[in-house]
């Protein structure tokens, strides 16, 4: 059984809990990668022990932290609140049930200024790690524990190889990558785990593919 020093200690974070705390901040910072645009308020629904404990584990200072950007060993997670409403942004928690077979779970929604709604659920496993379950209706799987590619395109054929060749040519090696969608020749999401960092080029090249509507990087590295 392989064993990392980070099972051992736990990750470098803002206490006190690793699977309340820092996983929440890294959930919700993530969540915000993913989301990649501005918005005035953000709503955090609450499943399994995060809805009973959120308070006394700080959640809910976590999960505003990492909407705002701050990553889970950040000083100022516990003044969260404060600077988002400096920031003039919104947010509240309400408890919810999410369909998960993990104990804490979250949907963080994010609302911008004409009130379109944008959501991502995921849980905290553990240690710091998370997983991404949802992205807007769209089953996925991403652990945010390397570079992430994000691509929503039309369900059609050629997209998926288009997308390959672009990151083989760059040396870009996948390690998994996962297609879901919505229905046959409806919209779907491409997520693709990389080795290495995903340069901007080649976001270049990958919003210029046909039939691509939007392609977000998680650029995590694993390292």
């Amino acid at each position: 059984m392989n064993i990392s020093l980070l099972d051992v200690v736990g990750p470098v974070m803002i206490g006190p809990s690793s699977s309340h705390t820092a996983g929440a901040a890294k959930l919700s910072k993530t969540a915000l990668l993913i989301y990649d645009k501005t918005f005035v308020k953000v709503k955090f629904g609450l499943g399994g022990s995060f809805a009973s404990t959120y308070r006394g584990h700080f959640t809910d200072f976590a999960l505003v932290a990492g909407a705002l950007g701050m990553s889970e060993d950040d000083e100022n997670l516990s003044n969260s609140f404060e600077i988002a409403r400096e920031k003039g942004i919104e947010f509240e928690f309400y408890p919810t049930e999410i369909p998960s077979t993990y104990e804490n779970t979250a949907r963080i929604t994010f609302i911008n200024e004409n009130n379109e709604e944008f959501f991502v659920e995921g849980a905290s496993l553990g240690g710091g790690r998370i997983l991404v379950t949802n992205i807007n209706g769209l089953p996925c799987e991403i652990s945010a524990t390397s570079p992430t590619i994000i691509v929503q395109q039309q369900d059609v054929s050629g997209v998926v190889s288009d997308v390959s060749t672009i990151l083989a040519y760059n040396n870009i090696n996948i390690g998994i990558m996962k297609v879901s969608r919505t229905g046959r020749g409806d919209k779907a999401f491409c997520i693709i785990e990389c080795d290495d960092i995903i340069p901007d080029n080649v976001i270049r090249d990958l919003k210029r593919v046909n039939n691509v509507l939007s392609v977000v990087v998680v650029n995590i590295s694993g390292d």
